[in-house]
């Protein structure tokens, strides 16, 4: 796919998704009216990105909005970065960058639920860890925890007091715990990676993923120590996550990969259980990780490892068998998630990495056009598929996806922050 049928499928989504009146139903549910990932405030995300470009509207950014915002959202404890009023602040922290003064008041009453609710959840952690009790997952994920409010700090506060707090209980998280006698990373969550209690995962696990593990802190540490925001200890919390990312490194002759997470008898034997290859992607797996490496080896200057991690994303998009295992067109863990990683992660690479990241795209973005289809065709069928036309999975994802990997220059209202890659 070229720069051209990109922009049309982008725009063919968009105009599919012109108005929550004439979109599917699944996009205006009750349900989803408040989640960033499927709801109507991500397909907003796309309106606001592409009028900020130029390209569309801001009347239909506004006709979500007003969509999702017939009710109040929800904050405090059942709220989330993907969740209620702080997945809303986001989206109007975008809508205000492309749109300067829109949504001033509403940002401002989001800003201070969002720094209410994150003082409560550092409360919460350091409890926890001062009483040598083990993490939720929730506590410190990019998707519920956090790395995820940490990421929204950044970007609206990024010299305040609760970003430096949230980077101070990050240094905290990757000192080790002691559990029953044995030293665990600090983590270690004591469920499987669902959050939950799972028989499969007897003594829990440590997960390195970027939308539920130690891959989302680590981008967390690192795009702010690129912003010369840190806390004490900073740059030793991001050794010791990138020490037990390299010790769980695997080569293979698709190249190096890293798995989505480490069991306790893997822990126990030090060593990793024989797997088929697994698709990267950007919640689990190479992928995320390679970029969060990057980012981490740029914040501390460390050349080699940058350049080892922008090979690995390189070999883990060219890779026949880790491509294979990929069946998915969305941002979390389809193409359009490999092919936005490889266009953020060309722009921070070494000149000859990134022309071998950019030639990649084409065959990355041709596996979302059906055999023989038009980028028309494709629009529609992206638009009514069972992953919907939300942000995370659906078709408003990979509209913003595709747009931004056929533009010269970054997305306009850094609408991807909420993916900590940028």
């Amino acid at each position: 796919m070229n720069d051209h049928s990109a922009r049309t499928l982008s725009t063919g989504i968009a105009n599919l998704l012109a108005h929550p009146s004439t979109a599917p139903a699944a996009a205006t549910t009750d349900s989803a009216r408040q989640h960033l990932a499927f709801g109507p405030i991500g397909i907003a995300l796309l309106h606001i990105e592409r009028a900020a470009a130029g390209l569309g509207p801001w009347q239909r950014a506004h006709d979500w909005l007003a969509a999702a915002a017939r009710q109040p959202f929800t904050s405090g404890a059942d709220s989330h970065p993907f969740y209620g009023a702080p997945a809303l602040a986001h989206v109007l922290a975008c809508a205000a960058e492309g749109l300067p003064g829109a949504y001033e008041r509403d940002l401002d009453l989001l800003d201070r639920q969002v720094l209410g609710d994150v003082r409560r959840r550092l409360d919460a952690a350091h409890r926890r860890i001062d009483a040598g009790s083990t993490p939720a997952l929730a506590e410190f994920d990019a998707i519920r925890g956090l790395a995820g409010f940490g990421g929204y700090l950044l970007r609206r506060d990024p010299t305040g007091p609760a970003l430096r707090s949230v980077l101070e209980y990050c240094v905290r998280l990757a000192e080790p715990i002691i559990h029953d006698g044995n030293t665990l990373p600090g983590w270690w969550a004591l469920t499987g990676p669902s959050g939950r209690p799972d028989d499969r995962f007897p003594g829990g696990h440590g997960n390195t993923g970027m939308a539920h593990g130690i891959g989302s802190v680590l981008s967390l540490l690192a795009l702010s120590a690129r912003r010369n925001v840190t806390a004490a200890g900073h740059h030793e919390a991001m050794r010791t996550i990138l020490a037990w990312i390299d010790r769980w490194e695997a080569t293979t002759t698709g190249g190096r990969t890293w798995p989505y997470w480490v069991t306790r008898s893997e822990l126990r034997t030090d060593r990793l259980a024989p797997s088929a290859p697994r698709r990267p992607s950007w919640c689990y797996g190479t992928a995320g990780l390679a970029r969060a490496q990057q980012l981490a080896a740029l914040a501390l200057g460390e050349t080699e490892r940058q350049s080892a991690a922008e090979n690995a994303l390189l070999d883990a998009l060219t890779d026949p068998a880790q491509l294979r295992a990929t069946v998915d067109t969305g941002l979390c863990h389809g193409f359009t998630g490999l092919a936005h990683l490889a266009a953020r992660t060309a722009a921070d690479a070494s000149s000859q990495t990134a022309k071998q990241l950019h030639a990649a795209l084409p065959d990355l973005l041709s596996k979302l056009l059906p055999s023989g289809a038009t980028s028309e065709e494709a629009s529609a069928a992206l638009v009514n598929s069972p992953t919907g036309p939300g942000l995370l999975d659906g078709a408003a994802g990979t509209a913003l996806g595709v747009l931004a990997t056929s533009s010269a220059g970054p997305p306009r209202t850094g609408w991807d922050a909420f993916l900590l890659i940028a």
